[in-house]
Formats: structure tokens, C-alpha cells, sequence
């Protein structure tokens, strides 16, 4: 298993890259800029990129439709557009925000749009009749960040007043607060299950809760300085961030450790996704560029990655600042990387068996995974591998009678 590398660099921006995001066949990554422009660049080598001019201001959010077919940003200017990504770059202008249009997000099935803005207001459009739809408004500071669930049926929304907020599309009411930011909400996504969601803080926190109980599962405190943004491995077993301390970091969600840590960029490091089959992720930061990645993991997903998703687990403490793998661009130095002991096995409680049976495979699959890092990232002793296996034997002895 290789560690991410740097793969491309796209020069072109005349000012601080604010967001990125891919295509769904990864062909194209567009970006946007505190120059006002979209930039859409093409992954292969030597291609011509396009960029797109008609906001008045700084673009703030940029996303691609499911089909790629469109494009939608919003900016500084207080408008949404919807651009065709081609040579003519013809785009339609949505305006119903009073302030800057800080994020935009499509649905899965590409209908509705949901736009966030200082306006205190998260807004849902109509993609097709390109006509404004409802409002909601309970924040009451500046909405950075707006996204629905996977299956389109939630909302969650991330605010300067220190809130993240889960809203049901339907009913358009609030169904929950989570409150445990000490400083404003700069991010906020759902994980592929749809189960669970992450936030990112200026309080240079990362946080995830679960959806349906609404607990705490991890909190990370890993950056020096604010998180800006954050992105999910379609796989759903790792997390990315880009902090204003200059890095990104790679987090195991699995085993609730950091795996990497880039350094990439002169400066803040303000926007980071993931392309949609994990193999790149693309990071822009105040220095003007934009970074395609490679990631060079969980290479056998990608074929498959929505194929049995499992949310992260919830762990006791997992700010653990563990050693891990921290390289620079170019001439990257390595430190130490970190020794995993095999995960502790369940107990067996006979009254919830079924559960009990999913949890040892959801163990198993982790231990399977562990023994996988052991044998490709780790030099580790003997005894390290055996007791591993030892404890591997054991939970297959519990699995199969």
C-alpha cells in the first residue's frame, strides 16, 4: 500500500481557491476562486481548461450535478448559477439570497438544490423548473454550509452560531441541534450511509454524530488552527480535512486514527473532496492552487465502494494524537508510523444475538483490514502478528460453532 501522492497541479486562479469538486466519471474538477471565476480542468494531461466568468464576486461553493450535466455555484454576489460545463460556459442565474451564498449542493437524484448563506437561510430549489422552493430559517448567525442526505430525504446545515442542524425535506421542520462546537461551524457532511454526519470547527475541531440516536461517535482534535472543510472515502472508512493550519489530514474512521497527515500547501489549506470513486481527492488552498491526489488506498473498493457501507464506530477517545505517516511536497519526509494492536473482540450477549453476529462481522471485517495495514504498512514484531491472529481465531471460533 503506497501513501497518497500528488498527481496534478492546476495553475490558473488569480486568487485564493475556495472549493472544489469532481465529475462523477472524474474527468473534470472544477473550482472556485476569491477571483470570481470557475475553473473546470480537465484530468487528462494537456487539456485545455474552461473558465467560467459571470459572478460579480468571490465563488464561494462550487458542486456538479449527479449526471454532470450541470454545475452549480454560488457567491459573494448573493446569487446561485447553473452552468452548462462547455465551451460556452452559459450559465442561469438564481437569486432569492439576501446575502453571500456560502454553499450548494444537488440532491442524489439531481431535482433539488439546497443553498446555504449569511442570510441566516438554508433555501431549496428546483434544478429542472429553476424556481426557488422553501426556506429554512432557524439559524440565527450566517449559514456556511448546506447538504442533503444520501437518499435526499435530510438536510443537515452547519452555522456561525455554533450549531449544526438536521432538518427533515418533507416537513421542513428542525428535528435536531447539535450543539458541542465551542466556535463557529465551517463544514458539514453526511457519511455515505447515510447514518451519521461530520462536522469541522474554527475551534479546530472535527465531530461526528450519529443521525438516528444523535450521540457523539468521534471527536478529533488533531489541526492547530481552523478546519474548513472536510470530504468522506465513498467507502465511508476514512475522512479527509484541510485546515487553516496549512494541512490536510487522512482519518482512519475505523479505528479512529490519523493515517496522514499533507503537507501541500503555502498557506491555508481551504477546500478538499474526494473525486466520487475515492481513487483522487483534490485540495485548493490560499495559495492559489488546486491539487489532484492520488489515494492510493482501499484499491479494491473502488469497483464496488457503496457495496455493504459501515459507519463509523463510536470510540471511547478518539482525539488519540497517535504517530502517523506526515510528509511534505516535494521531498517528503516520513515519520514514524503508527502500531495498531488488534481490536478488542465483543463480548457475547445471548439476548441480542443478531446484533452481537453483525457486530463480530463488522469486528472481523476491521481485523481483516487491520491485518491487511500490518502486513503492507507495518514492520512489526512477531509476536505483534501472532497475538493479532490469535485474537482473529478467536472471534472465527465465536462466528462459526
Amino acid at each position: 500500500q503506497e501513501d497518497p501522492s500528488l498527481e496534478r497541479h492546476f495553475k490558473g486562479h488569480r486568487d485564493a481557491v475556495t472549493c472544489v469538486d469532481f465529475s462523477l466519471n472524474t474527468k473534470h474538477l472544477a473550482s472556485g476562486s476569491m477571483d470570481s471565476c470557475l475553473m473546470v480542468w480537465h484530468m487528462k494531461p494537456q487539456s485545455r481548461a474552461y473558465r467560467f466568468t459571470g459572478h460579480k464576486d468571490a465563488v464561494t461553493s462550487v458542486n456538479f450535478s449527479p449526471s454532470g450535466h450541470l454545475l452549480a455555484s454560488g457567491s459573494r454576489d448573493k446569487t446561485v448559477r447553473l452552468w452548462v460545463p462547455n465551451v460556452k460556459g452559459e450559465s442561469t442565474v438564481f437569486r432569492a439570497h439576501t446575502a453571500t451564498v456560502r454553499s450548494v449542493h444537488f440532491c442524489s437524484d439531481g431535482q433539488s438544490l439546497v443553498t446555504a448563506s449569511d442570510d441566516k437561510t438554508v433555501k431549496v430549489w428546483s434544478t429542472h423548473r429553476q424556481k426557488f422552493l422553501f426556506s429554512l430559517s432557524q439559524h440565527i448567525n450566517w449559514v456556511r454550509c448546506a447538504k442533503f442526505s444520501p437518499d435526499g430525504r435530510l438536510i443537515v446545515s452547519a452555522s456561525d452560531d455554533k450549531t449544526v442542524k438536521l432538518w427533515d425535506k418533507t416537513s421542513r421542520e428542525c428535528v435536531h441541534s447539535y450543539c458541542e462546537h465551542g466556535g463557529f461551524v465551517t463544514y458539514v457532511d453526511f457519511h455515505p450511509s447515510g447514518t451519521c454526519i461530520a462536522a469541522a470547527g474554527m475551534d479546530n475541531t472535527v465531530k461526528l454524530w450519529d443521525v438516528r440516536t444523535h450521540r457523539l461517535l468521534q471527536h478529533y482534535q488533531l489541526h492547530s488552527a481552523a478546519v474548513n472543510a472536510l470530504s468522506f472515502h465513498p467507502s465511508g472508512n476514512y475522512l479527509i480535512t484541510a485546515s487553516s493550519d496549512s494541512t490536510l489530514k487522512i482519518l482512519d474512521l475505523m479505528e479512529g486514527r490519523l493515517l496522514y497527515t499533507l503537507h501541500g500547501h503555502q498557506g491555508p489549506a481551504t477546500t478538499v473532496a474526494f473525486s466520487r470513486t475515492g481513487e483522487y481527492f483534490a485540495s485548493g488552498g490560499s495559495d492559489e492552487q488546486v491539487m489532484v491526489w492520488k489515494s492510493n488506498f482501499d484499491v479494491a473498493d473502488y469497483g464496488d465502494v457503496t457495496k455493504g457501507l459501515r459507519p463509523p464506530a463510536a470510540l471511547a477517545s478518539s482525539s488519540r494524537n497517535l504517530p502517523e505517516v506526515d510528509f511534505h511536497v516535494p521531498g517528503r519526509a516520513r515519520s514514524q508510523e503508527s502500531v495498531q494492536s488488534a481490536p478488542r473482540e465483543p463480548a457475547s450477549t445471548p439476548q441480542a444475538l443478531t446484533s452481537t453476529l453483525e457486530h463480530i462481522v463488522g469486528q472481523l471485517d476491521v481485523l481483516t483490514q487491520t491485518v491487511c495495514i500490518l502486513e503492507q504498512r507495518l514492520t512489526l514484531t512477531e509476536d505483534k502478528l501472532k497475538q493479532c491472529l490469535e485474537n482473529q481465531q478467536l472471534i472465527m471460533q465465536r462466528v462459526t460453532p
